[in-house]
């Protein structure tokens, strides 16, 4: 590589999250947190709970003698790290709450920062020796030659029967402890990082599902080809390099026979002297590294899966037609500001008006509690004061009735002997109404010839019907006076 590709290539790296946090100012504190929060022990943690760690630990960083303070609070640390590309926050399905754990990047340098401070020998006899054998297996296995092939199986039978023959008269060939030390540490810093592996892999399986997503939205001529293999039900991630190749480890990861030689190598190795000089954290790996493969890959499985079925809901539900009508609308807009860029100023006021949509932000104590007692209809019947009679329609009922008149007149005239006014209710007391609502109808036909309204007035009259039962109305209010008593006569 030539130095300048290799100068570039390095200012591309700088501007990543891994070189990011090894370049910052606080870069020893921040990777000490990230390690002591997210790395050694817990490598996921719910919201709540990492900010109430990170707090704990920023107040006890500032309260102690180192010569660096921090003075942001936990969730402004948390949120830089997130914007930062150094952490990363999921929600699990069926979760309350999101969590959050180091990206790859962080994990990476995490990892890289901690090989520096450990005391490792870098040149190792196992270290070599692991190399020479993978070297001669993957030789071995690429070979397509028969006749080759076949002398390297006889080699390698006369080799195990020279062991075993050796094994036989008692001579049994054992690594010193040191050097089992060595091999075993090796392997351990080779778990470790296969166990990381699966973040870098989910990445890949989420980088895959948005260029998919990218590719049936833009991508005219790929389009096509792509869509009728998701119609045929092609799990495209899945028959991708990234797929196939975490497929084979998954198959792998789950044999039965494989499983439980490698658990059987695992507590054997640990019963051995030499393991006793392993550190605490390096013996938990060895002893649980079934299991987190097992979890952690399962994790990323359930994240494959997700993203397959979300592709294929995706397309069968016809989204992308709209994801791509509003994408060409934005490319139009773009094209049209484009061409408009040169006529028109950008501090030149245009006749549109683009009203900015915006949520109504409200604190919690503002809102209340529903309480259904204030919805419930209250189921108490008002007894009704009476229909409304008005003058207006008191002709036509004259009209349709016939009313005695005379003997209406006769009442209020006798009434009107000994009292200066009258109104319809007050003669109803005096004598009931005899022709039931005909009675009430001819005290208001008479009202209207001989008597005076009151404006805006009412009262409320009653009445007993041929069938015993009592009614009610309320009519204009008008008075019988003594001064026309004479022409009720």
């Amino acid at each position: 590589m030539k130095l300048h590709d290799r100068i570039a290539g390095y200012r591309r790296l700088r501007d990543q999250a891994l070189w990011r946090l090894l370049a910052a100012d606080h870069a020893p504190e921040l990777v000490g947190l990230l390690q002591t929060l997210l790395h050694d022990a817990d490598r996921r943690l719910p919201a709540s709970a990492l900010h109430e760690r990170l707090q704990h630990h920023l107040d006890a960083i500032n309260a102690s003698d180192l010569p660096r303070e921090l003075p942001r609070t936990a969730p402004a640390y948390i949120a830089h790290w997130l914007s930062q590309g150094f952490l990363e926050r999921r929600l699990p399905e069926g979760a309350s709450e999101e969590e959050y754990e180091l990206s790859a990047a962080a994990a990476q340098a995490v990892r890289f920062i901690g090989g520096l401070s450990a005391r490792r020998q870098a040149a190792t006899e196992s270290r070599l020796s692991l190399v020479i054998q993978q070297v001669a297996q993957l030789a071995e296995q690429t070979d397509t030659d028969p006749a080759s092939r076949l002398q390297a199986l006889q080699a390698e039978r006369d080799r195990i029967d020279a062991e075993m023959e050796r094994v036989r008269s008692g001579k049994v060939d054992a690594i010193n402890g040191q050097r089992a030390l060595e091999r075993t540490r090796e392997i351990i810093q080779l778990a470790d990082e296969l166990v990381e592996d699966f973040r870098r892999v989910r990445d890949d399986f989420e980088r895959l599902n948005r260029e998919f997503r990218e590719r049936i939205i833009d991508d005219d001529a790929q389009r096509g080809e792509l869509l009728d293999r998701l119609f045929e039900g092609v799990d495209v991630i899945g028959e991708s390099d990234a797929g196939r190749s975490f497929q084979a480890f998954w198959n792998l990861l789950n044999n039965v026979e494989q499983s439980i030689q490698l658990d059987n190598a695992m507590e054997t190795l640990l019963s051995r002297n030499f393991a006793r000089r392993l550190q605490r954290d390096e013996r938990v790996l060895l002893r649980g590294f079934t299991g987190v493969m097992l979890e952690r890959g399962s994790q990323v499985r359930d994240v494959m899966q997700h993203f397959v079925r979300g592709l294929r809901g995706f397309v069968q539900s016809r989204g992308y037609l709209e994801q791509r009508h509003l994408n060409q609308l934005l490319k139009q807009a773009q094209a049209e500001a484009l061409q408009l860029r040169d006529e028109t100023a950008a501090g030149r006021r245009t006749p549109f008006i683009l009203p900015l949509t915006s949520a109504r932000l409200r604190s919690l104590s503002q809102w209340r509690l529903h309480d259904p007692r204030h919805a419930r209809v209250d189921g108490n019947v008002e007894r009704s004061g009476g229909a409304m009679i008005s003058l207006d329609s008191v002709g036509e009922l004259v009209a349709q009735s016939e009313i005695n008149f005379r003997g209406l007149k006769r009442d209020i005239h006798g009434l009107l002997a000994s009292r200066d006014q009258l109104s319809i209710a007050q003669v109803l007391d005096a004598h009931p109404a005899e022709q039931g609502l005909g009675s009430i109808i001819g005290f208001l036909s008479l009202a209207t010839r001989h008597g005076v309204v009151s404006e805006g007035g009412t009262e409320d009259v009653s009445w007993q019907g041929g069938d015993g039962q009592w009614r009610h109305a309320r009519i204009p209010l008008v008075w019988f006076t003594k001064e026309k008593r004479h022409e009720l006569a």
